[in-house]
């Protein structure tokens, strides 16, 4: 049972940026923290030691980075940099810095503000499951859906291929690109469907994604979006023309979505004054609220559930990060280091320390309700 305490300070605090840090990660394996800058810098940190390893400007200055992210599924040396400019780079580091020019490169050529999501794979398995052939009898009587499934199934059903999920060029649309190839492999909905105008009027522009691989997906990949409306999809890439479910939790924009590591449920934060905890039931394809959040004072720019369950954390406009117990919601710390809005929280792979990230150009480090010993 986890109790509540006092609120700490932080462990460190990370400084020599010149602008708003706009997202951090952890690397899964060594003691590598990224972090990323609106100016266009990706800063590569020693999380033990608390100091600056190298340092480059991988996008513009007018654009800046919105999101650093990295994954055993892309490689133990790489790291993904995304720029509002619609730019997705894929860098390799090499003696603690990164190579000069970037291994793969996606120009989308589109302006947003949502970052992209690696796909997130269940931690007991990194093999993706034998696809089932189920639409070979549909594709042999012409059916245009299942010819669209069956090249998905082609595309996106491959044990080991990265792929990112990211806001699309169109309003309401994602796209769903393979790293290797720098080549965008489906769009959600699927566009050519005339009656998706059904599900995209009025949802606005996807704000937040989150790419997965559920054991029951027979190797399609999933992705929760939200919108600039508040509404949430889930979307099983068998079926591009609809989601398997549009729920509307938030009032204003979607801004953020997390889901935790054995994929039954997730956190979302918005442009309101709530945050979101919703189950999810494979069985149904449905999506529900399993608690509601009030705040004092709107706007979550970021979610992040600790890889142990345990609990998870937000990033908020109003300076603070908040901590929650993730099995029942109750609140249990509020962070006040920051002066100025936080963008970003991330937890180290061992569960033993948080990154957050804000625009007063810091960020923190912190050492939260460390997991139990097995010992």
């Amino acid at each position: 049972m986890i109790k509540r305490r006092a609120a700490p300070d932080p462990v460190a605090v990370l400084r020599g940026h010149r602008a708003s840090v706009m997202d951090v990660c952890f690397h899964p394996c060594h003691n590598l923290l990224f972090s990323g800058i609106s100016d266009g810098e990706l800063r590569i940190w020693d999380s033990l030691q608390h100091r600056t390893i190298s340092s480059a400007w991988v996008h513009s200055a007018a654009h800046g980075i919105i999101t650093v992210s990295t994954s055993p599924s892309i490689g133990d040396n790489r790291v993904i940099s995304q720029g509002k400019d619609g730019t997705v780079r894929c860098w390799d580091i090499e003696h603690g810095e990164l190579t000069r020019i970037p291994s793969v490169s996606i120009d989308a050529n589109f302006y947003h503000f949502c970052k992209l999501s690696l796909v997130k794979r269940q931690p007991t398995s990194n093999r993706v499951k034998e696809v089932i052939e189920a639409t070979s009898e549909e594709i042999s009587h012409g059916n245009q859906e299942a010819e669209n499934c069956e090249t998905l199934k082609n595309d996106v059903c491959q044990e080991g291929r990265p792929y990112v999920a990211m806001a699309g060029g169109e309003r309401s649309e994602v796209e769903i690109w393979d790293l290797n190839a720098a080549e965008r492999i489906a769009t959600l909905p699927h566009s050519s469907v005339s009656s998706t105008n059904d599900f995209t009027k009025g949802k606005g522009m996807c704000m937040a994604v989150q790419a997965f691989l559920p054991y029951e997906s027979q190797g399609f990949l999933h992705v929760l979006a939200g919108y600039e409306d508040g509404t949430m999809g889930w979307w099983d890439l068998r079926n591009p023309a609809f989601p398997l479910t549009s729920v509307r939790f938030h009032s204003e924009p979607v801004l953020s979505l997390s889901i935790d590591g054995m994929f039954n449920g997730g956190v979302s934060g918005g442009a309101d004054d709530k945050i979101s905890m919703f189950t999810l039931d494979h069985s149904l394809g449905s999506c529900v609220v399993k608690k509601e959040i009030s705040l004092e004072r709107p706007g979550i720019a970021g979610t992040s559930i600790r890889t142990d369950g345990k609990i998870f954390g937000t990033a908020g406009w109003d300076h603070r990060i908040r901590i929650y117990n993730y099995k029942n919601g109750n609140p249990l710390a509020i962070l006040k280091y920051h002066r100025a809005t936080c963008n970003a929280i991330s937890f180290a792979a061992d569960c033993k320390t948080m990154a957050s990230a804000s625009e007063d150009t810091t960020v923190a480090l912190w050492e939260l309700y460390p997991p139990r010993s097995s010992t």
